[in-house]
């Protein structure tokens, strides 16, 4: 299934959306926070504050920080941060259900604080510790792939055990089973799947379907009223894709030629930005005809304009992953490993997923999902089909020296 029709939005799902456009997530998505503050950290300046202030060389990939005191066992506790609105709330917002129950059924109090607004600000809370190994006062924390892969190849991730995580091994779906940033899954779980799509406006393209970077880059119909994303793995991985190239496995001169293409769609002004979650504004306008967009935000998009419709090109398209990870020298990673675990429940899955309507990782998902909204569960921007699955890529994990090489030439491109 590659389109999703506004009109099958069951009544609990448009109450739920309703409810996160009035609490924030619709104005600014959790995925939009994370771009906007990636986007604008890792230009030039931002990237260079990554690799300073006094952080060691990178370790070894698939490095591990040394094992801590685990003190679970004498205190039932977690401290687990996350991102606003990442958690399932209840009607007058002041618990989160899927928490209490694990309380209940663990014994272990979640000590729960939405303080992470992107990655290199959070990031930048937590470096002083971890690099004079001492406790972050957080045993579980949820960053996008990218910087779990920073995080683990410092050596500053604890590798879990999979003794513990028996739901979140048998249940993790294939796509996401072995990054090529932590093999195997040996020091992460994901939290959400974020793919990346095209968005179209069919008012503004005249009922025409968009769904190829081609069209995007090449059709003249749609001159001056494309978007294209400040997210570099987002924006160069689609182009890649429609290049015949494998995002997992490209080479520089491969980077290159898209940048190249990306920048003749600039010249001819056929690109009309390259926009963080402000494209989303801009499209149920209708002032961008078509772009790429995150798989969140259409599902909002759709929930009140019937004019909003997605595309998943044959050539592919990118996704990525928030992760949990266990900080070197956290006091409960026990518990963190059972909290994780928690949530590869299908049944557990199924209520944060319908909550926060993100790709959910866990197999088994659609089946739960269904009891609690069947046009949820039949949603493969929520629970993706075999068809949809076979065309998902990763961008690859880069090194330090790619990664300031890469940003540094996509910031000029999306500035020129």
């Amino acid at each position: 299934m590659e389109q999703y029709e506004p009109d099958r939005l069951s009544p609990a799902q448009a109450a739920a959306i309703r409810r996160s456009l009035t609490s924030g997530r619709g104005a600014l998505t959790r995925r939009s926070l994370l771009r906007v503050g990636g986007a604008g950290a890792l230009t030039l300046g931002g990237l260079s504050a990554l690799s300073a202030c006094g952080i060691p060389p990178a370790k070894r990939e698939g490095g591990t920080a040394a094992p801590s005191d685990d003190h679970s066992a004498q205190e039932k506790r977690i401290n687990f941060s996350n991102w606003t609105e990442y958690m399932d709330l209840s009607d007058d917002q002041k618990v989160h259900p899927t928490l209490e129950e694990f309380t209940k059924r663990t014994g272990i109090t979640v000590d729960y604080t939405e303080d992470i607004n992107d990655n290199v600000e959070f990031f930048g809370k937590i470096r002083p510790q971890l690099a004079a190994g001492q406790d972050t006062g957080r045993d579980l924390i949820v960053v996008t792939d990218w910087l779990a892969a920073r995080i683990i190849r410092l050596g500053w991730a604890q590798k879990l055990d999979p003794a513990h995580l028996p739901h979140a091994y048998a249940n993790l779906i294939p796509q996401y089973r072995n990054p090529d940033w932590d093999p195997g899954r040996a020091h992460s779980y994901p939290w959400t799947g974020i793919d990346t799509v095209i968005a179209y406006n069919t008012k503004a393209t005249g009922g025409k379907k968009v769904d190829s970077v081609t069209q995007l880059l090449d059709d003249p119909t749609l001159k001056g009223r494309v978007g294209f994303l400040t997210e570099m793995r987002d924006t160069v991985g689609m182009t890649l894709l429609d290049l015949g190239k494998d995002p997992a496995s490209f080479t520089t001169a491969d980077y290159d030629e898209a940048l190249g293409r990306l920048q003749k769609g600039v010249d001819k002004k056929q690109i009309r930005r390259f926009t963080g979650n402000d494209y989303t504004s801009d499209l149920d306008k209708g002032d961008l005809a078509a772009c790429l967009a995150w798989a969140g935000d259409v599902i909002q998009l759709q929930a009140g304009n019937p004019d909003i419709q997605y595309a998943i090109p044959a050539a592919g398209y990118i996704t990525s992953s928030d992760n949990l990870l266990v900080p070197a020298k956290a006091r409960h990673k026990t518990n963190a490993e059972k909290l994780i675990d928690f949530y590869y429940e299908p049944a557990i899955a199924a209520r944060l997923a319908a909550f926060i309507s993100y790709v959910c990782p866990v197999e088994g998902v659609k089946e739960e999902l269904a009891k609690i909204d069947p046009a949820l569960a039949d949603n493969p921007l929520i629970v993706p089909d075999k068809a949809m699955a076979a065309k998902a890529h990763a961008f690859r994990s880069l090194s330090a020296e790619e990664e300031t090489a890469y940003e540094e030439k996509f910031a000029k491109l999306i500035g020129s």
